[in-house]
C-alpha cells in the first residue's frame, strides 16, 4: 500500500521557528537635562537570533546598560521598538511587560537588586513561587550551590559579601531556566575563579537549555566567548 501524503509543514509553525528571539528597531533613548535634551541611545536597530551569545561591549557611559533595560522592557524608549519572543513588549502595558519578564526573561542587576527580608535561599525562590513552579526550594538549593553557595541558603543579604550578594542574583536568574538570559556586568564584582564559574554556567544554560544570552561588559575574554559582539559608543552602534 503506498505511503500517505506527506504532512504539509504549517507556514505559521515555520515562521515561528525562524523568528529571532530579540529584533531591536529605531531604539531610542532620550531624556531633559539642563541644558535641554540630552540623547543616551541614538537609534539602534539589530536582531539577536535563539540560542545566540551576545556581548554589549563600550565604555562607560556609552549607553551599554540603557540598551540593556529597554531590552528587558525595564525602562521605556523614547522611539523605536522591542519585540522578544515575537512580541512587541512596548504595545504592552507594565503589567503586561511584568507578565513576559516573568514567563520569558533572566535579569542580572549590577546592583544585584536582593531583597533584604528575604534569605539567599528566598531571593531565589521567589520567580519560581511566582511562576508556580512547584518544588521552588529543592531548586534554588540546588542553584546555590551550583554557584557554590550551598553553606550559606539561610543568610541574609546583608551577611554575604558583595561577590556573594552577585551569585545569589546569578542563581535567582537563572534558577526557572528562562529562554532569554540578560547580565549587566555579571563578574564586576566577583574575584577572578568565581567569576569564571559564573561565567561557565552561563554558557553552560546557553548550551543545555538554547537559551538566548546578552551580556554587557568591559571584560574582553569574556566577550571573545561569544558567537558575537557589538560595540556602542556615544549612544551608536559601531
Amino acid at each position: 500500500m503506498p505511503d500517505g501524503p506527506a504532512l504539509a509543514t504549517s507556514p505559521v509553525k515555520a515562521a515561528a521557528d525562524v523568528q529571532p528571539a530579540i529584533a531591536v528597531s529605531g531604539l531610542a533613548k532620550r531624556v531633559a537635562d539642563a541644558s535641554g535634551e540630552l540623547t543616551i541611545l541614538h537609534e539602534v536597530d539589530f536582531t539577536v537570533q535563539k540560542a545566540e551569545t551576545l556581548a554589549i561591549v563600550g565604555a562607560s557611559g556609552s549607553g551599554k546598560s540603557t540598551l540593556l533595560g529597554l531590552l528587558a522592557g525595564l525602562d521605556t524608549p523614547s522611539a523605536g521598538k522591542v519585540v522578544l519572543d515575537g512580541v512587541d513588549i512596548y504595545a504592552l502595558d507594565e503589567d503586561g511587560r511584568a507578565a513576559l519578564r516573568k514567563e520569558k526573561l533572566g535579569f542580572v542587576f549590577q546592583s544585584f537588586q536582593l531583597l533584604a527580608h528575604l534569605t539567599a535561599v528566598e531571593n531565589v525562590m521567589l520567580p519560581l513561587e511566582l511562576a508556580g513552579i512547584s518544588g521552588a526550594r529543592e531548586r534554588a538549593e540546588a542553584m546555590l550551590a551550583r554557584v557554590g553557595l550551598g553553606s550559606r541558603l539561610k543568610h541574609y543579604p546583608k551577611y554575604l559579601s558583595g561577590g556573594e550578594q552577585q551569585r545569589v542574583a546569578l542563581a535567582r536568574a537563572f534558577v526557572t531556566e528562562p529562554p532569554l538570559l540578560f547580565a549587566d556586568e555579571p563578574t564586576g564584582s566577583l574575584d577572578a575563579a568565581t567569576g569564571e564559574a559564573v561565567i561557565q554556567l552561563m554558557f553552560e544554560l546557553n548550551r543545555q537549555h538554547g537559551s538566548t544570552l546578552v551580556l554587557v561588559t568591559h571584560d574582553q575574554a569574556m566577550a571573545a566567548r561569544c558567537g558575537r559582539t557589538i560595540t556602542i559608543a556615544a549612544g551608536r552602534l559601531v
